[in-house]
């Protein structure tokens, strides 16, 4: 099942867009902060813990996740790019991490290694100085 994202707990901000432009950047507020408190959200609380739990620039300290979206010249598109990054952040925490299982080395792998390691020494010692009959 999809996790969707109430629109009543997003907050857009509109600010001037960063980079050239010409004449245009200057006059139009078209780039837009989204931001989203995570803690006030509706999300169930195990995704909330993950999301949290990430280590992402775009979620600060006090839980609130803030994307900026500047790619369009248009308002509406760069909303509609900032709330489609947030599904994809929120969709990417949604599914439970498989648990690893600590696995051991098989037999023939410690061998092929300890093989490889003799062959690399064999061919480091050949690399000394030459002891011949003198």
């Amino acid at each position: 099942m999809p996790i969707t994202i109430d629109p009543a707990e997003v907050e857009f901000t509109a600010i001037r867009a960063q980079g050239a432009g010409g004449q245009n950047v200057n006059k139009v507020s078209n780039a837009v902060h989204l931001r989203f408190a995570v803690h006030a959200s509706s999300l169930p609380e195990a995704v909330k813990a993950r999301l949290l739990a990430l280590s992402d620039q775009r979620i600060t300290t006090e839980g609130v996740v803030v994307i900026k979206a500047q790619t369009s010249r248009s308002l509406e598109q760069n909303k509609a790019d900032a709330i489609e990054r947030l599904q994809a952040l929120v969709e990417s925490v949604a599914t439970v991490p498989k648990a690893r299982k600590a696995t051991r080395p098989t037999f023939g792998s410690q061998q092929r290694r300890l093989e490889g390691k003799a062959s690399r020494s064999n061919v480091k010692q050949l690399r000394g100085r030459v002891r011949g009959s003198e």
